[in-house]
């Protein structure tokens, strides 16, 4: 072999050697960044509420990076000087006490209330359910919880009328009664509940009365409400009566996380009936009741199982 050839051969062994190293370095890397995948994360979901001022978003998010979290979805909101913010965070290590009370302090110094919720997997969640007067959404999900059909704690029933009592007391589940003319005030003692029963998840079984930013900000993506329509189609009050007046062909009803603006929440699923030329508004009603009972339910099962996630106003299934 010349020594031309020796040096050719040469650079083709060290080009080689490079290539191998190369590749390893990358293997291992990508062996890091699987395990990083796999490690266990705590999922925090903070909420602020207040008056709206300077600085509350820089000290949150300040403060999450400073314990080592990762902001994974963040959304602030103003409404005539109200101030709403919610943010989601990942951690890799994170000490829950401490975080809360860490949290309290952070609040007292922006004069905010705040809030702090963690996402435990295969957690059996505690439910909330706000009636009025109709019982078929209220039934549907106590009879699938008795038969075992969802797993969940339905820790209360809040009514704002006292015609759905009896029926709570019949599954044996807390039935308080909050019906204040001021809707400010109705709020105050439904968060005071929400608070003492650790509430997860609040479920609005044709509620009637419409709640308002200050307390729908406090529980992003965790209230549940059924509207008797296919929205976008027919918001608002009287929905079933809008459809038959306007000669509908098709109508439904609507399962949908709860925001500040009215029937506008992400959807999470639809039922959809055909109206027939026999239709009346009473079958109609009649009808759109079975939709809205078998949605909602179907809704909640989605939240327990932990299959839903909402990204810029869309719900998708896990």
């Amino acid at each position: 072999m010349t020594k031309s050839e020796q040096g050719e051969a040469k650079d083709m062994k060290e080009d080689k050697e490079e290539e191998e190293d190369k590749e390893e370095e990358e293997n291992n890397n990508n062996l890091e960044r699987n395990q990083d995948k796999t490690k266990p994360k705590t999922f925090v979901e903070v909420t602020i509420v207040g008056k709206d001022k300077k600085g509350i978003v820089a000290d949150t998010t300040s403060y999450i990076f400073k314990n080592g979290g990762n902001i994974e979805k963040i959304n602030q909101n103003v409404v005539k000087g109200l101030f709403g913010m919610h943010l989601e965070a990942s951690f890799p290590v994170i000490d829950k006490t401490r975080m809360k009370r860490e949290l309290d302090v952070l609040g007292k110094k922006l004069e905010m209330e705040v809030k702090v919720h963690f996402h435990e997997e295969n957690k059996i969640k505690n439910v909330a359910i706000l009636v009025s007067k109709e019982d078929h959404c209220l039934l549907k999900i106590l009879n699938a919880h008795k038969a075992g059909e969802i797993k969940c704690n339905i820790s209360l029933i809040i009514g704002s009328d006292e015609k759905l009592k009896s029926i709570a007391e019949s599954f044996a589940v807390p039935f308080f009664f909050v019906n204040h003319t001021e809707q400010s005030v109705a709020e105050r003692e439904i968060l005071e509940l929400i608070e003492r029963f650790d509430i997860d998840l609040i479920v609005l079984a044709r509620y009637m009365r419409i709640l308002t930013p200050n307390f729908v900000w406090r529980y992003p993506n965790r209230i549940i409400n059924i509207h008797p329509s296919l929205l976008p189609a027919f918001p608002g009050a009287f929905a079933y009566v809008q459809a038959y007046e306007r000669g509908a062909r098709i109508i439904g009803c609507t399962a949908h996380f709860v925001t500040e603006d009215l029937d506008q929440g992400p959807i999470i699923i639809q039922e959809s009936f055909k109206v027939t030329q026999d239709d009346t508004l009473e079958t109609i009603k009649a009808k759109g009741q079975s939709a809205e009972a078998f949605a909602l339910l179907e809704a909640v099962k989605l939240f327990l199982e932990d299959r839903l996630e909402v990204n810029w106003g869309k719900v998708s299934y896990k």
